[in-house]
């Protein structure tokens, strides 16, 4: 164990600096990971772009895209992991999954819209692998929901620096 953590370490400490500097590939990175079961955000990182200066279509396509792309490896765990990989790996509990599952017991498929939600948003995209949505519609109605979000950033940031 000590021979990972030592190996852990050392990646962070080279990748630590790169996040630090705003810019597409850091916030690539950072949506990528926050629609992964880890509990991050990339808001903060779009806003603090917008604010100095970037692109806002450039920057919403790219945090969209990773946003995208993390949710989709989080449908693949769901559709090819198993159980082991939910209970054991990602320490999904039954409670979590349960809620998951009445979401799409409730609003069906279409709840993958709301994908981008903090704490529901993630098990929602492994429920959809788990139920075996379709990679087409998964892409569809949770690309559109993260599309809107980061809009919806975007506007708001814009709007309140002036820009």
């Amino acid at each position: 164990m000590g021979q990972l953590d030592n190996g852990f370490m050392t990646y962070l400490v080279m990748v630590l600096p790169w996040l630090q500097q705003p810019g597409y590939g850091p916030l690539f990175l950072v949506s990528f990971l926050a629609a992964t079961l880890l509990p991050l955000g990339s808001e903060w990182l779009l806003a603090l772009m917008l604010v100095n200066g970037a692109d806002p279509v450039g920057s919403v396509l790219t945090a969209t895209t990773g946003n995208l792309l993390g949710a989709c490896t989080t449908w693949m765990v769901g559709r090819y992991g198993g159980d082991w990989l939910i209970t054991r790996l990602f320490r999904i509990s039954d409670q979590q999954q349960q809620r998951a599952e009445r979401w799409y017991q409730r609003y069906g498929s279409y709840s993958l819209f709301f994908s981008w939600l903090p704490i529901v948003g993630d098990p929602l995209c492994l429920v959809g692998g788990l139920l075996k949505i379709s990679l087409p519609v998964f892409i569809l109605l949770a690309g559109t929901g993260k599309l809107a979000r980061y809009a919806a950033v975007t506007w708001l940031t814009l709007q309140v620096a002036g820009a």
